[in-house]
């Protein structure tokens, strides 16, 4: 039985399959991006281009905090194992698609995998490692996450070009089946297994409610649908919330949000999300049609935008460690992503590649600047004894803001191309006489334009929210009085959660 001891050794070689998996999680959620044009091509779903993004990010939302109960409920080792294997059989399908709606119902299936990679990783981790050791770990998974999401997009763009799309999923293959084969033979745990409730209610209501939410931004409805949609995700969601009050073990708990500070990291964290994976998932469209690059040229010149948002989440959380300061992080980053988003409006089908992709880095910059302070406002606004569930919190208000900006944006995006055709590839693009080429080039153009302004907007309002943030001193909590109360009222009989981990 591995447990962690102060002292004690840390078990590197288990934990090196724990990491496979993290990697894994982060990886697929933008190593499509640049596959994507090629993608829609090949099956002929230019107008569902999104789902093929927003099936993964909406099902690993949804099925995060179930996976962390599953945890609880049949160990830890044997929850992540599954994951992963349902993580795998998802990416194999998915590369065996031959249509549209294939690719998108098993690339739910993924998704579905994927929302129990992280959480039973670091949960994990958190079981085998020692409270002192914890920073060493920490330090790899800070250095391996940035280098993975950044790293996504180029992958993607070199495995289209040179082998095929498909490969974008079976890729996957080798490094899941090295994860289980590490962790099952490597990892020796004995977590105890409490009676957990699991809240299926508010899983159903909260899926539910969201998958109406973007079935009526992507579709924008036929005659009386958009009414229908938004009825049943105004119903959902507020039935949801009326669940979660009650329930003894909730998806969300509503006790995070009694802290303003709280509540306003989420509100950044959905807008940020939103922002993000749109623009992650459509600037390749300009790159690739408008610009006649490939896919691997793509993931290349998306580089800085990927470096500006990893330099900028390693210097700010440096710099709030050590000045205890952080109110003007999600400000600086609100206002750079809002200018990012509208200098790349500057682009255009003959603006020069080296331009364009120097213009990406701004936005990439402001980017990185909300995701790690909304993280560590998340952490250091919780109970400890919640702080397991307001990282999960975070992440799925994260990934359900992509979800929902992958759809809304990209119905924008479908709307401006003008009745393309579904199956034009950039190749075929490249190919057309002068005219149609051109006109296709200035309409993906105006389709990423509208994606951009759309993120731009996003960006404002979350500039305008972060100025709403308190600067409390770290380690001290807002109505810490009344969350203690509350929390010895309805004693959690789990395990403490493991340290408050230090920013990357």
């Amino acid at each position: 039985m591995t447990t962690p001891r102060p002292g004690g050794r840390i078990p590197y070689l288990g934990i090196s399959g724990l990491m496979l998996g993290i990697v894994l999680g982060a990886l697929d959620g933008t190593i499509v991006g640049t596959a994507l044009p090629t993608i829609a091509g090949e099956l002929g779903g230019l107008d569902r281009l999104s789902w093929v993004v927003t099936a993964y990010l909406l099902t690993t939302a949804v099925t995060t905090p179930l996976w962390g109960k599953a945890g609880d409920l049949l160990g830890r080792k044997g929850a992540y194992l599954t994951a992963v294997g349902v993580f795998l059989a998802g990416s194999v399908l998915s590369g065996l698609a031959q249509t549209m709606d294939q690719l998108i119902a098993f690339r739910a299936l993924q998704g579905a995998g994927a929302g129990g990679l992280m959480v039973g990783a670091f949960a994990l981790i958190g079981t085998l490692v020692a409270p002192e050791d914890s920073p060493k770990v920490q330090a790899v998974t800070g250095v391996m996450l940035p280098v993975a999401f950044a790293g996504g997009p180029l992958l993607g763009g070199l495995l289209t070009d040179h082998l095929d799309w498909r490969w974008a999923f079976y890729v996957n293959v080798p490094v899941g089946v090295a994860a289980l084969l590490i962790v099952s033979l490597a990892l020796t745990v004995r977590t105890p297994r409490v009676k957990a409730r699991v809240d299926w209610a508010g899983a159903l209501l909260l899926t539910t409610g969201v998958l109406a939410l973007t079935l009526l931004a992507s579709r924008a409805g036929g005659p009386g649908s958009g009414a229908a949609l938004a009825a049943v995700a105004a119903v959902s969601l507020a039935w949801f919330v009326r669940v979660e009050l009650r329930a003894e073990e909730p998806v969300i708990p509503p006790r995070l949000f009694r802290g303003r500070n709280f509540t306003l990291a989420q509100v950044l964290s959905l807008l940020v999300g939103a922002g993000m994976l749109a623009a992650l998932n459509y600037l390749p469209q300009y790159l690739q049609f408008a610009r006649g690059q490939s896919s691997t040229a793509s993931g290349l010149l998306l580089l800085p935008l990927m470096l500006g948002m990893v330099a900028a989440q390693l210097a700010s959380g440096r710099l709030i460690t050590r000045t205890g300061r952080y109110r003007a992080h999600p400000v600086a980053g609100g206002a750079l992503m809002t200018a990012g988003a509208l200098l790349l409006l500057l682009l255009e089908p003959d603006t020069p590649t080296a331009v364009a992709s120097a213009l990406t880095l701004v936005m990439g910059t402001g980017m990185g600047l909300l995701l790690q302070s909304t993280t560590l406002i998340t952490l250091y606004g919780a109970e400890p004894r919640d702080l397991g569930a307001a990282s999960g919190t975070v992440t799925l208000v994260r990934t359900l803001g992509g979800s929902l900006g992958v759809a809304v944006l990209g119905a924008v995006f479908t709307a401006r191309l003008g009745g393309a055709d579904p199956g034009l590839t950039p190749e075929r693009a490249a190919a057309l006489p002068g005219p149609a080429r051109d006109a296709v080039r200035a309409a993906v153009t105006d389709g990423v334009h509208g994606v951009l302004l759309g993120a731009a907007a996003l960006a404002a309002l979350a500039f305008a929210a972060a100025w709403l943030v308190r600067e409390i001193p770290l380690g001290r909590r807002e109505g810490a009085g009344a969350a203690t109360e509350a929390a010895a009222a309805s004693a959690d009989p789990r395990p403490a959660d493991p340290p408050r981990p230090r920013p990357a």
